[in-house]
Formats: structure tokens, sequence, C-alpha cells
């Protein structure tokens, strides 16, 4: 009897593709994973488990049946703030810059489903697959690459420097030199593109995204004067300024200064609740740099703008314990105009800094509401008129 090659193929596949289903646990539909890394081949997914083990964190892996890719998380939980926190940590202290948030069908506390960005609490339409035909890494490796990024798009680009190159950002205050935190943005100009963020005062890998050509590098942490340096992606070292370290970095400095008088400033990672005047616990870091930033200067007086998207009156959310400015724990519902939302948003900032010994003589508070957009409040990008600026009045 003759057999039908192409239907034993397909027979065969699903006979394989049912062990594996068998073999690897499904994503639960009512948890939320905080995801490290999404692969398509079993392997790969298994070897970056063992990477991230390497550096003591409990991942494991499951299969996602709605994008077919394998997701490697650090943490599964039925708490939507713990999983934001999580994430919020690990960008941060272990600088896995695309980490996110996945979250089953099933759960019930909030709408946005699937894929979620813990930055803009947005749903994800995109998730970069790392050993994606257009990365093609080498993941066998993994396991003993030296990654500073520590994402799965990290252990790609370590892998594979065929097309980078290693920079180093130098990210330093003028004043006395010390280092400081921050991320540096890549443009490639002559595409108008954002090629990614990376870390500064750490070796990383920087891929053009096309053809190579002029690179504009963007430093702007909250607190400092923004800084960009543009050079040539294929002779960096001709331009002024630039150096190559012993490990090979090309290394670009940044001398930061402190924001003077007449600056103003977008806290561009302090984030609110919806229809709330309590901020979202990854806001953290951004309000304690602006306590920091007080504390250290004591001639400092600020301005707090708030802004919405768009001037419809509607419910407020305000927070109900005085001394957690990041919860919604015994929070209770108001109503009131797009103004007092984000007059109430800008207080609650203020609010923080006085809780935390700033004189309260030394900030003023202006509620916009959605007179000033910087975004077509229907756009894709409406998200980024709900913001607070920091305007310096005396320093």
């Amino acid at each position: 009897m003759k057999f039908n090659k192409l239907a034993l193929t397909v027979a065969l596949v699903w006979m394989q593709c049912k062990v594996y289903s068998q073999q690897v646990a499904l994503l639960d539909s009512d948890k939320y994973y905080v995801v490290i890394g999404a692969f398509s081949v079993h392997a790969n997914a298994n070897r970056f488990v063992s990477y991230a083990s390497s550096l003591d964190l409990q991942a494991l892996y499951g299969w996602n049946a709605t994008r077919n890719l394998y997701y490697v998380y650090v943490l599964r939980t039925d708490d939507r703030y713990k999983a934001l926190l999580e994430a919020a940590r690990l960008r941060t202290d272990a600088a896995f810059y695309d980490v996110w948030i996945y979250r089953g069908e099933a759960a019930k506390d909030t709408d946005v489903r699937g894929d979620i960005d813990p930055v803009s609490n947005q749903e994800m339409t995109h998730v970069v697959v790392a050993d994606s035909p257009e990365r093609a890494p080498d993941i066998s490796r993994a396991p003993e690459a030296q990654v500073t990024g520590g994402t799965a798009t990290a252990v790609a680009n370590s892998i594979d420097e065929r097309e980078g190159k290693r920079f180093f950002f130098k990210l330093y205050r003028e004043d006395d030199e010390s280092l400081v935190a921050g991320d540096i943005d890549a443009i490639n100009v002559s595409l108008s593109r954002k090629i990614g963020t990376y870390k500064g005062n750490t070796s990383v890998l920087v891929n053009p995204d096309g053809k190579p050509g002029d690179v504009t590098f963007i430093c702007d942490v909250f607190g400092y004067r923004k800084v960009q340096s543009t050079l040539d992606f294929n002779d960096p070292l001709a331009q002024d300024g630039i150096s190559q370290d012993t490990s090979n970095n090309i290394v670009v400095p940044f001398s930061l200064v402190r924001l003077k008088k007449g600056d103003i400033a977008i806290m561009y990672n302090v984030y609110f609740f919806k229809d709330a005047a309590v901020m979202r616990p990854e806001s953290h870091y951004e309000v304690n740099s602006l306590l920091d930033m007080l504390k250290e200067n004591p001639r400092y007086k600020i301005k707090i703008h708030g802004h919405t998207n768009g001037n419809a009156y509607g419910k407020i959310v305000y927070g109900g314990d005085a001394k957690n400015f990041f919860s919604l724990a015994n929070s209770h519902d108001g109503f009131g105009s797009a103004k007092e939302l984000s007059e109430a948003r800008a207080k609650i900032i203020r609010d923080f800094l006085v809780s935390n010994g700033i004189g309260k003589e030394r900030m003023q508070i202006k509620a916009w509401g959605g007179k000033r957009p910087v975004q077509d409040k229907h756009s894709a990008k409406a998200q980024e008129n709900v913001r607070v600026e920091i305007e310096i009045l005396e320093d």
C-alpha cells in the first residue's frame, strides 16, 4: 500500500507537537507572568532558563498557545501589582530592558489582556522573539555568555556582534564626575528610527538596524539637562572626545548638569492608576529622584504641572491612605473635571515630597487638564498626554 508522503509528514509533525504539548505546560489563563524572553524553539527556551538561573533568577518556561511561543518567566502570580513591581525591579536592578507581563485571558481585575507593557500598562501588539530568523542568534552559548543586558535580546546580541559595535556610555555629573544611573536612546539618523535603549556605565552592543551611518545617542536622565551626541557609526573614533577602552568598548561620555532655573522636565516614568490621583508602584524610582534632587539643593523651588488626556468630566479616584501614595487600598471615588484630576495628581507628588521632608513652601501646583496635549487625544500615543512636568523656579 502506497502512503501519501505529505499526509505522513503532517501526521508525524502533529504527533511531535502532541508530545511537546504534553511535556511543556501551558501558561495558566488566570495568572500574571513576568516574562524575560520569548522563543520559537524549545531548546532555546530551555537554555535561556539555564542562563537566567546563572543570574540567581528562578526561571521557568511555558507555552503561549496564542502566539505559539515559549515564554521564559521569573514570576507567576495572582497579584497584578506584585507582577508590576517585579517587572519594574528587574528593569532597574537587573537591566532586563524588555521585560513584560503576560496576563491570562481569565484574569478579572483589569481590562488589559495578553502581553502588557509594564511602563505604559497598554497591551503589546508585538513581542521580540529572541531566536527569530532576522536575529538568528546562537542561543546555545547563552549560559556561558557574559551579558550585561540580561534579556533574551541581550543574549542574542552578545553572541553575534558581526553587525554591531560595543559601546560604553559614560554618564557622569559635571561638577564632581560621579557616575549617574540612566539610559541612552539610540536613533538611526538616516532611517529616522529608534534603534533601542541601552543602559549607561556598562558595556552594551549597539546594532545600527539597517545601513550604518550617523547615529544619535540621547541621554535624558530625570533631574539633569538632556544631552545628545551624533557620530558616524562606521568610524566613531574619528569624533573628538570619543575613545576606546582596554576592553575595546567605544566610550561615549555624557557630562550631566543639574536642571537650572527655567528648565522644565517631564516625569516620563511617573504613572497613575486609571482615573486616579494615585501613583502606580513603578513610579517609585522617578519621584525618589526628584526627592533626591530637592534634598541635594535646598535652594530649588519647583512648580508641578499636571496634565490629562482631554477635558471631559468623569470619575476621580482619590487615595485613602495618606502614607501610601502608590496603592488603591482604601481609595474612594469622586467626580470632577479633567483639570481637577490633573491638580489632584500634581498634589499627590507634592504630598509625597512633603512627607519625606521637603518644605511645602518650595512647591507650587499648576493644573492644566487637557489644555496642553503633546499628542492627539484620539491617537495611539494619546497616553503621553497624561503626564507631570517639573518646572525649576529657583536654583
